[in-house]
């Protein structure tokens, strides 16, 4: 009932027709008000995803990466209906998951889950390991318990940990013993999407590639789609086909790994390639690095016209008057600029 073996990923798919297509955001909007007095009498909003799209097709990993506060998170949870968004729509398999009830969303919880950033932070101190993987199956499934047990042995066994040790307790294991926990529950209700928020952020750096690449392995034996949430430039292009960089609460440019990384368009995504290191110090001294002057507006109060406006060296006139609008430049690589 709970066999994990999955369906291998053909070689050579062409993840990008239509008939594969998984999941598509379409001008998503998540505010949060912004209150004050003994009344809470709204005073603004907080702009934390204003107006973005993109899509995502199934077997592939999409790499959401931008600076800390610019909204990835947000992103995740709204697709995930954690938060009710202000505005626009989420399709799952060409579903709305904006407007379906709570005993609708019920039954999609199973196809979609989430491995979060804090392992110590998501897993409850006070119970098992056991409980904690086979709480999903408690709350969504009819298995019995010894069944349970089974499934808890093999998700544990699926990521690397020991059946023997269900009965310890999350503190009683490293940092990246306890993501492996999160992902084994992630894991139990043989999801197809999945959504990694920043997964290795709070693991030692030799801990991070054991992750990923458990987490490659997973959606190779799995056939698992991903929505990569990182700030981290050189993971995202290791695990991701395709990326789409955000700041500010927008989509700044998307398209296949090797276009953002050989041949970027939008400034903002230029600077932060410059920023990372490359293993070659006569390479690394030659190359040209763009330092970005100020700080990152509010969400609050955010600029008109483009958002990066106030940080970019290349801003002319128009850019502080009028939004770009969101073009295709070349085959499947888009951005918002009036000058890419």
């Amino acid at each position: 009932m709970w066999l994990v073996g999955g369906i291998q990923r053909k070689e050579g798919l062409e993840v990008t027709s239509k008939r594969d297509l998984l999941l598509e955001v379409d001008n998503l909007q998540k505010y949060f008000p912004v209150t004050e007095g003994l009344l809470h009498r709204k005073t603004g909003d907080i702009k934390a995803v204003d107006g973005i799209s993109f899509k995502i097709y199934k077997g592939e990993t999409l790499g959401l990466v931008g600076e800390s506060g610019c909204g990835k998170s947000t992103v995740a949870r709204s697709i995930l209906r954690s938060y009710k968004v202000t505005s626009g729509k989420i399709y799952y398999q060409g579903q709305d998951l904006t407007d379906l009830n709570d005993s609708k969303l019920r039954v999609l919880r199973p196809k979609m889950q989430m491995i979060f950033q804090d392992p110590y932070a998501s897993l409850n101190p006070r119970m098992p390991i056991k409980n904690i993987i086979g709480e999903p199956l408690l709350e969504h499934s009819s298995a019995s318990k010894k069944e349970r047990q089974a499934r808890v042995d093999e998700l544990l066994d699926l990521v690397g940990l020991s059946s023997a040790c269900g009965n310890r307790y999350p503190h009683e294991f490293s940092g990246g013993q306890c993501q492996r926990i999160g992902i084994a529950r992630a894991l139990a209700l043989n999801p197809e999407f999945v959504i990694c928020d920043e997964p290795i952020a709070a693991l030692d750096v030799s801990i991070q590639a054991q992750v990923v690449n458990l987490l490659e392995d997973l959606q190779k034996q799995l056939n698992l789609t991903y929505l990569f949430i990182s700030h981290d430039l050189s993971m995202i292009r290791h695990i991701s086909q395709r990326v789409a960089v955000m700041y500010l609460g927008k989509i700044m440019e998307t398209g296949n790994q090797q276009d953002i990384y050989e041949s970027p368009l939008h400034p903002y995504t230029k600077a932060l390639l410059s920023a990372v290191p490359i293993p070659d110090p006569l390479l690394e001294v030659e190359r040209e690095k763009i330092i970005l002057e100020g700080d990152v507006p509010s969400p609050a109060n955010p600029p008109q016209g483009c958002r990066f406006n106030t940080r970019c060296p290349a801003a002319e006139e128009l850019c502080f008057k009028q939004e770009p609008e969101w073009r295709e430049i070349k085959t499947n690589h888009w951005t918002a600029c009036h000058f890419a």
